[in-house]
């Protein structure tokens, strides 16, 4: 079970599946190599908001994310996601330059891997905001990295918090559920979760990832002085 800090893998279709078991990164210059840390959650727990926070309280690296979904709202090319159609995302599998993807609701999401790996060679700690699915693929491709579930307090609050949006319909919203308990139990069951935070307050769950990626911070630097 995953650490609680509170106050099986699925293949994607009709691509090829990711390389289990790659080396970990060697560092440029002599250079410890960063952190990895993956922060999943279901659609609507608050997981961009948090590993934003996180970020800028520890100098972390966010990765963006390549997507073939259309933007939203005030959402720009290069800062919130890297938006791109269905064959150039193809050919980004393809060529093994995404370090993970997924199928969601229609749309394919994927971490490109030169920019995530470059900051890990050069001692960056590194936080990927992805889906479970993905996260799974990472702890398959990188077994240091440090994998953070982030929950709701509640089916309820969930169901409040996604219809607060209002960036979509009433169908939508109940798949959305329906998906959610489905990460919540693939992710549980995976073993690729470390760490489980419930989202009842925002600062409070700020605060614990934030001691979290410390705490791991300093774990990986002892070890690498032995």
């Amino acid at each position: 079970m995953p650490k609680e800090r509170s106050n099986s893998p699925l293949q994607p279709p009709g691509f090829a599946k990711a390389t289990p078991g790659k080396p970990a990164l060697s560092s440029s210059k002599g250079l410890q190599p960063g952190r990895l840390f993956v922060i999943s959650g279901p659609s609507g727990v608050g997981k961009s908001t948090i590993s934003q926070a996180v970020a800028a309280q520890t100098d972390a690296m966010l990765s963006i994310s390549a997507t073939t979904r259309p933007p939203r709202g005030d959402e720009r090319d290069g800062r919130d996601y890297y938006f791109v159609d269905v064959p150039a995302f193809r050919r980004m599998i393809e060529q093994g330059k995404l370090l993970e993807w997924a199928e969601v609701f229609g749309n394919y999401y994927g971490t490109p891997a030169d920019a995530v790996e470059s900051a890990l060679a050069a001692g960056r700690t590194v936080f990927l905001t992805i889906d479970v699915q993905g996260g799974i693929q990472v702890a398959a491709r990188r077994p240091a990295a440090v994998g953070i579930l982030i929950v709701p307090p509640s089916q309820a609050e969930l169901r409040r918090r996604l219809a607060g949006r209002a960036t979509e319909g009433a169908e939508v919203l109940e798949k959305r559920l329906a998906k959610a308990n489905q990460e919540l139990t693939l992710a549980r069951e995976s073993g690729a979760y470390c760490y489980q935070v419930i989202n009842d307050n925002l600062d409070a769950a700020v605060q614990r990832v934030a001691v979290i990626v410390e705490e791991e911070k300093q774990r990986h630097d002892r070890s690498a002085q032995t």
